[in-house]
């Protein structure tokens, strides 16, 4: 049984992965390949009747086509890849052809050498490969065809790629983007380095991409986690609350009391009107001098016994009248911006009376996280 799952994965191997791309892109891929080729054979076809060159487009230029088009976000189809790595490819073909006569030997040299070279000039493009072979299999000797056709094919399509991958929203030439480091980030581009750097191996994705690919996977992950969470799941139930004539006194001792730093403002039905927090507080003192500070908030919050006063009395008058409010079964992740963006610290919950029903801190929030993106769970 052993011997036959171990079989079974073998031959699963051989077959195709997945495909992850839609019908319109496959769409764009094919339109852009049969634009590329058919601009690149009537120019070139032009150019060698009028020069009477007979051969005027190289069978490799398919294979470009593929990666320019197809995928034209991979290293092995930038521009300096597909000319050069075509062009020299063809110089190492026409080289074996005059040099070495038994064309077995010829063309799996001229494939060798052509693959080094490619290597050693950043131009790794698999045509080129295709193209070095052609010299050996057509017997081509003349080092001109390296420029005519191959060159002149590559460039005409490198030029359409461009035009058509830009109009089409595709980045071509895919120029590496260089991001400064995040201070929050769960990795550096030193640890991608190293990874890749044991890997070893020829990667047709681009280094950036890699990057964005796994930062992207990573915030998928957080919200397929997080996704099932709502607001009542983490909320603080039955929060503590003051009113619009509540004296300034006496929600600074609820505060102190109940540990708190926000308390919600509600009317008499329950209903949200403002927050007021401990920065409201301070927010009427004059905090330029730092002395006597405690005996200002002293006298803040000390109720006049006149019956005209020249400083707040009551909540209401120093309280925060735009408050952000999310419903009991929100999910959880579209707090996310709120908390990490828009500076709030204290979220009130409201049920779908719109009745003031809990309260989420960052405190919960960040506690909620931890909790959906632990390894066990």
């Amino acid at each position: 049984m052993a011997q036959f799952s171990a079989l079974l994965t073998h031959a699963r191997a051989w077959l195709p992965g997945r495909n992850t791309v839609d019908a319109r892109e496959r769409m764009r891929a094919v339109a852009g390949a049969a634009i590329g080729l058919v601009i690149t054979a009537l120019l070139c076809r032009w150019m060698a009747q009028a020069a009477g060159i007979s051969i005027w487009l190289i069978a490799p230029m398919g294979a470009s086509a593929v990666l320019v088009f197809a995928v034209p976000a991979s290293p092995l189809a930038q521009p300096w890849s597909v000319m050069v790595g075509n062009t020299l490819s063809t110089l190492v073909g026409i080289a074996c052809v005059r040099w070495i006569p038994d064309p077995a030997w010829a063309a799996a040299l001229a494939v060798g050498a052509a693959i080094g070279l490619m290597f050693a000039t950043r131009s790794l493009h698999p045509p080129g490969g295709a193209a070095a072979l052609l010299a050996v299999l057509t017997h081509t000797t003349d080092f001109s065809a390296a420029l005519f056709p191959t060159l002149v094919n590559s460039l005409l399509l490198v030029l359409v790629g461009v035009a058509y991958n830009t109009l089409t929203g595709r980045r071509y030439p895919h120029v590496q983007v260089v991001r400064p480091p995040s201070a929050d980030a769960r990795f550096s581009q030193a640890d991608i380095d190293a990874v890749l750097a044991r890997y070893n191996q020829v990667l047709d994705i681009s280094r950036d991409d890699l990057e964005s690919l796994i930062q992207q996977t990573e915030l998928e992950s957080y919200k397929r986690r997080l996704g099932t969470l709502h607001c009542a799941d983490i909320m603080s139930r039955d929060p503590v609350s003051v009113e619009f004539g509540t004296p300034l006194q006496e929600a600074w001792m609820l505060m102190n009391q109940r540990r708190i730093k926000a308390l919600p403002v509600t009317d008499r039905t329950r209903r949200v009107v403002g927050i007021v927090t401990q920065a409201d507080f301070f927010r009427q003192l004059d905090l330029e001098h730092h002395e006597g500070i405690a005996g200002r908030l002293r006298d803040l919050i000390r109720a006049t016994r006149t019956v005209v006063s020249n400083k707040p009395e009551v909540v209401g008058q120093i309280m925060t009248r735009q408050v952000r409010v999310a419903s009991a079964d929100r999910p959880v992740v579209d707090l996310v911006p709120l908390f990490s963006e828009g500076g709030h610290h204290h979220i009130p919950i409201i049920d779908h009376e719109k009745r003031l029903t809990g309260m989420i801190t960052q405190s919960d929030f960040v506690r909620a996280l931890y909790r959906a993106v632990r390894p066990e769970n």
